[in-house]
């Protein structure tokens, strides 16, 4: 499904870890890893745990987003330069620290998950470093569709088209259908 939208599109996808990406990899387009998606499994575990071991991950990622904040109103040139000056170190000393731990915790535990998913990633979610004009998430674009997606399952027993329609996010509030 995700190749039928794509179409013949061949640039750079910030994503998650969906199955339906990888044909358009293996066709040259370029994969961005989500840094959200990644800290998601770590926050869920500090939640879950309080776990000390946890926090450190997340003060590495917050780090990399501090970068972020600071780099917000730079051009593309400068927001690299700052990522390979402040970023980038903070990034190897993330890995470093996610590899230590990882053949201490057992297969399949929940920390292992989360040290997997980001290992697995690691070259896709350190690719924001390499241009300034991409972001380190895909957090703008799932906030735009986050009203569909919660109203997904609503919508589906609406009833009819017309009950569908005027129970979905209005793009022009002005617009009713008679």
């Amino acid at each position: 499904m995700a190749g039928n939208f794509l179409g013949t599109w061949n640039g750079k996808l910030v994503c998650d870890d969906f199955a339906g990406y990888k044909a358009g990899f293996e066709k040259g387009m370029i994969e961005i890893g989500c840094m959200a998606h990644a800290r998601r499994k770590f926050f869920d575990l500090h939640v879950a745990n309080k776990s000390q071991l946890v926090e450190q991950a997340l003060r590495s990622i917050g780090g990399l987003y501090e970068v972020e904040r600071q780099a917000r109103y730079m051009s593309d040139e400068d927001r690299w330069r700052i990522r390979q000056e402040k970023a980038a170190p903070l990034a190897k000393i993330l890995h470093d620290w996610m590899l230590a731990p990882r053949d201490l915790v057992p297969n399949g535990s929940a920390m292992a998950k989360a040290l997997d998913y980001s290992l697995k990633r690691w070259v896709a979610l350190m690719r924001y470093l390499e241009d300034g004009a991409v972001p380190i998430d895909n957090n703008a674009v799932e906030n735009q569709i986050r009203p569909w997606a919660l109203g997904r399952s609503n919508w589906l027993f609406a009833g009819s088209l017309r009950s569908g329609k005027g129970a979905g996010p209005r793009q022009n509030a002005d617009h009713r259908e008679s």
